[in-house]
């Protein structure tokens, strides 16, 4: 049996549809009206408005957490944020324009974010939107004569020119099974039980169901949703000195399909619990310099910190910046088998789901990926909708937790590699490594629980990455040795030259990054890589200063 369809019905059907849809979210038509009323009015006004827009977050989240077995917390929120932006001036020179001070500070924009009514009552609304659009408009209007007062020197614009963005999506439904998940985290914290040397056992349990508005002065138009539901496992043991060893698992995914299974999680649990067990008793590292591997999950970390950072395109536009790319566009900047882009379109790798996956930014451009580093070249930045020299326009990586304006921040950062070496191949490498550099031991980083680095010109440009399990690879053929107390440090530069190869195996690194622009989710993925210097330090010791029970724990007395 066959049907014919004729074509300009079905246009009209679709259209229909979509206009339905979009008719049934009465927030983004009052977003529209009063963005429409307040910019017909201040774009005439004295001091005029070239540009402004509304972002909304309607949040639902679910937290639950379990402790040593039991639920200790469960709890439901749902809130509306509101965050405008105000700009006065025109594309070359607006009320956003950095001044640096004596002392190095600079300017990201005034902070009028405030909470909306959770239901759709049209009056409730509007009257926020213009009570804070007043308060933003007023905010911008006096920073742009101080701006003018500066007489600043017009080289790059403030703000790009850039089509706007029509894209509306469907709500998804707001889906966690409260009920599998509080018996999950009773369970899985349970086998913390048992060892009076752990001091702390707990599995939260975190669902956030966003759904994102943008509306702006230049017809942009964006209603998108970003779910998130993460599963963190935690421990800290410990040892006789009253010195404290932390370790977690965390998962990430957009619904609780995409999550590992619940045997999964629980052997992953009961790993930690042994490395807990033989952290108590593993002995302090001493500083050291010298070869290591990182297993991709730390590579992923590393590129993460001490590149990702760098060229996020701002930066390169700030004065208080050190700037470490901004002359480098078509140099060398890594080794010839390294390749890099940024991808917030990729939803997953090796069926791991990617937690820097958007399809719009936070200033309505649609998302992309971004070429950066080709061959150890360096090609691109990462940009938002603020220009610098040679790359004038967005790539669609302006984000922020609302509340922040949005600034270039990182999305998906993918690191490929031609360099194929196995596992047991770059251990090779790294003992003969260790020979040669006269090195009784190197170090495999075999996984991290975050890092931070310093890209500010009035401080040291360096980074910091907080290993979690650490092991001494003997030179000797002794068995590898569990120790602790180990954080990985250096500058970005010298670290680049120090990288020998890379890994056949990739790993992902799902983790929510803190900046300027506030807490937004990131996703890397890389392989292991073998460096041929490495600097340590000594982890800063967390201490319970205290005498030794006079009781044993409850936890021993078989009769309880």
């Amino acid at each position: 049996m066959s049907v014919t369809i004729n074509k300009n019905l079905l246009v009209v059907l679709i259209m229909f549809c979509v206009s339905a849809v979009h008719a049934q979210d009465s927030l983004l038509t009052i977003l529209e009206e009063e963005l429409q009323r307040e910019y017909k009015v201040l774009s005439k006004a004295e001091v005029p408005v070239y540009y402004m827009d509304y972002r909304v977050e309607d949040e639902t989240s679910v937290t639950i957490t379990g402790s040593f077995g039991s639920l200790m917390d469960e709890s439901d929120t749902r809130l509306r944020v509101l965050q405008p932006t105000i700009r006065v001036g025109d594309y070359k020179l607006d009320n956003t324009r950095e001044l640096t001070n004596y002392f190095g500070g600079g300017y990201y924009g005034a902070n009028s974010s405030q909470y909306l009514p959770i239901n759709n009552n049209s009056k409730a609304i509007k009257q926020v939107l213009w009570r804070v659009t007043d308060f933003a408009y007023n905010s911008a209007k006096e920073r742009y004569q101080e701006v003018k007062n500066a007489d600043v020197k017009v080289e790059i614009d403030d703000f790009s020119k850039e089509r706007p963005t029509k894209y509306y999506e469907p709500p998804a439904p707001v889906k966690i099974d409260k009920s599998y998940w509080k018996n999950a985290a009773k369970q899985l914290s349970s086998l913390f039980l048992g060892d009076s040397k752990i001091i702390s056992g707990s599995v939260t349990i975190n669902g956030s169901f966003s759904r994102k508005y943008f509306v702006s002065s230049e017809g942009a138009s964006v209603v998108q949703n970003a779910n998130f539901i993460q599963v963190f496992v935690s421990g800290e043991v410990i040892n006789e000195d009253g010195e404290i060893a932390t370790l977690y698992n965390s998962y990430s995914a957009s619904n609780e399909s995409g999550l590992p299974s619940f045997d999964t999680i629980m052997a992953d649990t009961k790993t930690l619990v042994e490395n807990l067990q033989k952290l108590k008793v593993a002995p302090f590292a001493e500083p050291y310099t010298g070869p290591a591997i990182l297993h991709p999950r730390v590579s992923a970390v590393f590129f993460h910190e001490i590149f990702g950072h760098r060229i996020e395109g701002h930066r390169l536009k700030s004065e208080q910046d050190g700037q470490t790319f901004k002359e480098k566009v078509g140099t060398k900047i890594l080794p010839e088998f390294i390749s890099i882009y940024a991808d917030p379109t990729l939803k997953h790798v090796n069926n791991i789901e990617l937690s820097g996956n958007y399809k719009v930014d936070d200033q309505g451009i649609t998302s992309r990926r971004v070429e950066i580093v080709k061959n150890g070249q360096l090609m691109n930045f990462l940009m938002s909708r603020s220009p610098i020299e040679e790359f004038t326009n967005s790539n669609g990586h302006g984000r922020s937790q609302i509340g922040a304006d949005p600034v270039a921040r990182q999305s998906n950062l993918i690191i490929e590699t031609t360099s194929q070496l196995t596992n047991d191949e770059l251990r090779k490498q790294l003992i003969e490594e260790c020979k040669k550099q006269g090195k009784p031991y190197g170090y495999y980083f075999e996984d991290v629980t975050g890092g931070f680095t310093q890209t500010s010109r009035y401080a040291t440009n360096a980074f910091n990455i907080m290993p979690t399990l650490v092991y001494r690879v003997y030179a000797d053929g002794r068995p590898d040795e569990l120790v602790k107390g180990v954080d990985l440090i250096g500058t970005p530069l010298a670290m680049f030259a120090e990288i020998m190869q890379a890994g056949k195996s990739i790993d992902v690194f799902n983790g929510i990054c803190g900046a300027e622009s506030g807490n937004v989710p990131v996703s890397a993925v890389a392989p292991a890589i073998l460096v041929r210097r490495i600097e340590t330090q000594k982890k800063p010791i967390v201490e319970i200063k205290s005498e030794e029970p006079i009781l044993t724990s409850p936890l021993l007395n078989k009769k309880n």
